[in-house]
């Protein structure tokens, strides 16, 4: 049976839920649960409200969290699992039925679906146009289908990034992004963007300044055509364009789900100081355009909300704004 929201709850929808053209930037936070000592949901989310922050990204769809986001007034972009995504994809009943059981009991906290994570390239990858036409469908059989549908992609996916211009997908992969991006395109849905300038400076320290991948510094470092770049993450973010362009949607919208620096793990380029300063601009720079696109804010997700110790040692424990304790790495202002 299709649930059918009253008028004011549709209403409230079409006017809070999708991720817009008009919509703007801002900062969320992403909230990892690969840990065994992390607080209960409840406090987490108690934590995120006490620091003014309003959205996060989760990347399954975890009742306990949904429910304590539930009247918190936090919008969530929601994964599904990456092993879900050929079921998606190939039974239109599976997917009425996920979105049925993790979308419409928290409707009116669901910023986003993102139809696994960093699966293009790979060997599911053939499943996601699928996956997101059908589950798109089934918001729209119970009256949600302004809530946008995407996936998110790495840099695994370019075949060039440098300099921004050259931005294109994979060759393998063009046709699959012409498709994937058109879908994006005809609803007006943005393209999930994963993007760590820190991973870019850490593989080759000795050609990147610090301060362009920290966003700290005021000088252009790259220039690009009639393009300026004092960021790495501007210009990471803009090759995406330019490869989205290049495939014909040079309109759709790049929502930054993943971006941090870690505070450890890997000597001297890991340290509290360099994360705090990498994130507090990151957060800052969620409401400024990009040099291709000066008047669009990038709306971003910091990487992440707590340190997760289940993750691979090294870097991948230490992305964490606070530790399972809920006491702050480093303080940042949001």
């Amino acid at each position: 049976m299709g649930l059918v929201l009253p008028f004011l709850n549709i209403l409230f929808l079409l006017i809070s839920h999708s991720i817009s053209h008009a919509d703007g930037g801002g900062a969320g936070v992403n909230y990892g649960l690969i840990a065994d000592n992390l607080p209960s949901p409840a406090q987490a989310i108690n934590l995120i409200k006490s620091k003014s922050i309003d959205r996060i990204r989760i990347f399954s769809p975890n009742h306990d969290v949904l429910n304590a986001v539930q009247n918190s007034g936090i919008q969530v972009i929601i994964g599904t699992f990456n092993d879900d995504v050929p079921k998606l994809a190939s039974d239109t009943n599976f997917a009425k039925n996920w979105v049925e059981t993790n979308i419409v009991p928290y409707a009116q906290s669901i910023r986003c679906i993102s139809v696994g994570n960093e699966i293009i390239p790979g060997n599911l990858a053939s499943s996601v146009l699928a996956a997101m036409g059908n589950l798109n469908a089934a918001l729209q059989s119970f009256n949600l289908g302004n809530i946008p549908v995407s996936t998110s992609v790495g840099f695994a996916l370019l075949a060039s990034s440098y300099p921004p211009s050259s931005g294109e997908f994979k060759g393998d992969y063009q046709g699959m992004m012409q498709q994937i991006s058109g879908f994006l395109s005809s609803h007006g849905f943005p393209l999930l963007l994963t993007a760590y300038p820190y991973f870019g400076y850490a593989s080759d320290p000795s050609h990147i300044k610090l301060s362009y991948a920290l966003m700290n510094s005021t000088e252009t470092e790259v220039v690009d055509g009639s393009l300026s770049y004092a960021n790495m993450f501007d210009a990471m973010v803009d090759s995406v364009y330019w490869a989205l362009e290049k495939v014909g949607a040079g309109g759709v919208d790049v929502v930054v789900v993943e971006s941090g620096w870690p505070s450890n793990g890997n000597g001297e380029y890991t340290t509290p100081s360099l994360a705090q300063t990498y994130n507090q601009n990151l957060v800052r720079h969620a409401n400024s355009g990009t040099p291709k696109k000066p008047g669009k804010s990038v709306e971003t997700y910091v990487f992440a909300l707590f340190n997760e110790n289940q993750k691979a040692p090294g870097v991948e424990q230490n992305f964490g704004l606070f530790n399972p304790d809920m006491s702050e790495v480093y303080h940042i202002d949001f």
